[in-house]
């Protein structure tokens, strides 16, 4: 892969990570359409290193103030608000972890098509214009509760579906569960971290067993990329969904997914 194609598909993978709007589905559809060589997967643990540094740097005083907690609920500490997201985001991880090791293959083989990837833009899509209408929660991520733990994880398992946006799905169930946009966007970035750990490990080590050599340079300057516009977007969304809303997110699905059904149909 050259670096012109390496910048704009890690610009891509940077700027529609966190925002609900499915970065997998441009990844998976960016190359084909331009004519591009697929990236292949040093690419995407390459991207996914960006972007999970950019989450982490952006939340670090909150991740520090959670494992601080969470370790203190270990050794008997007791559990406070700290504590508490702690273990729900840790909870709340468990169903992606389970469906992905058990519908990775099939994901892979059966659902990566333009036309499912169209369908899930839409109407999950849809579903977060719903949710986000009827949204009047003023509940903080500090205030998530049991069932709202299992209603967000449970979605996210969802965004296995190539087009869904892992983002997006959560965003929606914590909306429709009671927390405010802002809240429901910060719950979601904390997710992404221990799905991100986990995602790009899995990635990592087949990488590592892989006969082939590692483009080193190319592997630094996407990741960089990514990062860079990975912070920007978690910056900006924050600032100004609570005042913006999710509408213009779910206009675009929309489009994009109309798109690729008159392309590829």
């Amino acid at each position: 892969m050259n670096y012109w194609h390496a910048f704009w598909l890690a610009l891509i993978q940077g700027l529609t990570e966190y925002l609900p709007i499915s970065s997998t589905a441009h990844l998976v559809l960016v190359p084909p359409l331009l004519g591009w060589r697929d990236p292949g997967l040093f690419f995407d643990v390459a991207t996914n290193t960006g972007t999970l540094l950019a989450i982490i740097i952006y939340l670090r005083r909150e991740i520090v103030a959670l494992l601080g907690a969470w370790g203190g609920s270990l050794i008997g500490r007791g559990l406070d608000r700290e504590s508490r997201l702690a273990w729900a985001v840790l909870w709340g991880t468990v169903p992606v972890a389970v469906a992905g090791l058990v519908f990775a293959h099939a994901v892979e083989t059966w659902l990566r098509s333009p036309i499912i990837i169209a369908l899930a833009s839409i109407g999950f899509g849809a579903l977060l214009w719903w949710a986000d209408r009827r949204a009047s929660g003023r509940r903080s991520e500090y205030d998530v509760r049991a069932w709202d733990v299992v209603v967000i994880g449970v979605a996210q398992a969802l965004a296995l579906i190539p087009g869904t946006s892992r983002s997006g799905i959560t965003m929606t169930a914590g909306l429709a569960q009671g927390l405010g946009r802002t809240s429901a966007a910060r719950f979601s970035f904390l997710l992404a971290i221990p799905v991100s750990v986990l995602a790009g490990a899995f990635d990592a080590l087949h990488l590592l067993t892989t006969p082939q050599a590692v483009p080193w340079p190319a592997f630094g300057f996407a990741a960089l990329v990514s990062f860079v516009a990975g912070y920007a977007v978690i910056d900006l969304f924050l600032k100004f969904v609570e005042r913006i809303g999710y509408a213009p997110f779910v206009v675009y699905r929309v489009l994009l997914g109309l798109f690729l059904l008159a392309y590829f149909l």
